[in-house]
C-alpha cells in the first residue's frame, strides 16, 4: 500500500481516533505559534465528535479522510475567508489528479465539493482574533472527505469515494490534497483572490440557474448570478439583487 507522501513543509500530528481534528487544532494553535507553527496539520482516523457547519454533527466513522490545518496568514480576518475556497479548489483538483474519468466534479458555494452531483467532501473555517485589517492570531482550517463511507440521512444527497467506484486509499488522497492545498494557497498568497475567485466560478455548481438558498431566518429561490469579488454570493430574486454571505444552497433535483 502506498504510504502517504506529505511534504516537510507540514506539520504533521496524527491520531487513530479523536473528539475534533477542529477542536483539536484550536486548542493548539491557542497555544502560539512555537507549538503550532504555520501548516501544522492534525489528521486523524476517526472522529467521535466531528463537527461541520452551524454546529452541525459530522459523522465520521474509520475509513474517512479528516484533517485541520493551522494557518497564520497575515491578511485581515475578512480576507482569511477566501480560504474556503482555496480548500476548495486543493480537493477539487486532488480527485481530478487521481480520481476514475467519466465522474462530474464541481466546486459547491460556499466550501463544499460534489462528485457526481452529491456531497463528497465539506470545509469547517474557524479562527480567533482579528477585525479590521488586523490579521486573525490563527485559522484553522477542517476538511472531511467521504472516502470509504457516506451517511443517508443528510438534507444535502452525499456519497463517498467507494460508492462511486474509486479506488482510492487514504493514504494516496491526503497525499493528493496536501500536495494540491499547497498549490492553491501559495497562489492565494502571492496574487490575492481574484485568480482564485475565476478559477472557482469554472468549477463551481449551479451559476446562471435557479437555486434555493437557506438562511438563519428565511429560504430564498432566485438565479445563481455570480460570485462577487468578495467570495459572497450574488442571487437574484424577482429582478432584485441579494448578496449572501452564508447560507446552504440546494439545486432543483435535490429540494425537499
Amino acid at each position: 500500500m502506498l504510504e502517504a507522501k506529505i511534504s516537510n513543509l507540514y506539520r504533521v500530528i496524527k491520531y487513530d481516533t479523536i473528539g475534533s481534528t477542529n477542536a483539536e487544532a484550536a486548542l493548539l494553535a491557542s497555544k502560539g505559534e512555537d507549538i503550532a507553527p504555520d501548516g501544522t496539520l492534525v489528521w486523524s482516523l476517526e472522529q467521535t465528535a466531528g463537527r461541520g457547519r452551524r454546529g452541525r454533527d459530522w459523522q465520521s466513522p474509520s475509513g474517512n479522510l479528516y484533517t485541520s490545518l493551522i494557518l497564520r496568514p497575515k491578511v485581515s480576518l475578512q480576507d482569511s475567508a477566501q480560504l474556503g475556497f482555496v480548500a476548495s479548489l486543493a480537493v477539487y483538483d486532488a480527485l481530478g489528479n487521481i480520481g476514475s474519468a467519466g465522474h462530474q466534479v464541481h466546486c459547491k458555494w460556499p466550501n463544499d465539493v460534489l462528485l457526481n452531483e452529491k456531497k463528497v467532501a465539506g470545509i469547517l473555517m474557524e479562527s480567533q482574533g482579528g477585525g479590521g485589517d488586523k490579521p486573525p492570531d490563527w485559522i484553522v482550517l477542517g476538511m472531511g472527505l467521504n472516502v470509504a463511507w457516506h451517511p443517508n440521512d443528510t438534507e444535502f444527497p452525499a456519497t463517498s469515494l467507494r460508492f462511486e467506484g474509486w479506488s482510492i486509499t487514504l493514504d494516496e488522497m491526503i497525499t493528493a490534497y496536501t500536495r494540491s492545498f499547497l498549490s492553491w494557497n501559495n497562489r492565494w498568497l502571492d496574487y490575492g483572490f481574484a485568480p482564485i475567485r475565476k478559477e472557482w466560478i469554472w468549477r463551481c455548481k449551479g451559476m446562471g440557474e435557479q437555486i434555493e438558498v437557506r438562511l438563519e431566518n428565511e429560504t430564498l429561490i432566485g438565479i445563481f448570478e455570480n460570485i462577487e469579488e468578495d467570495g459572497a454570493l450574488r442571487l437574484n430574486v424577482d429582478g432584485k439583487t441579494q448578496r449572501i454571505t452564508a447560507g446552504d444552497i440546494f439545486f432543483p433535483t435535490n429540494r425537499l
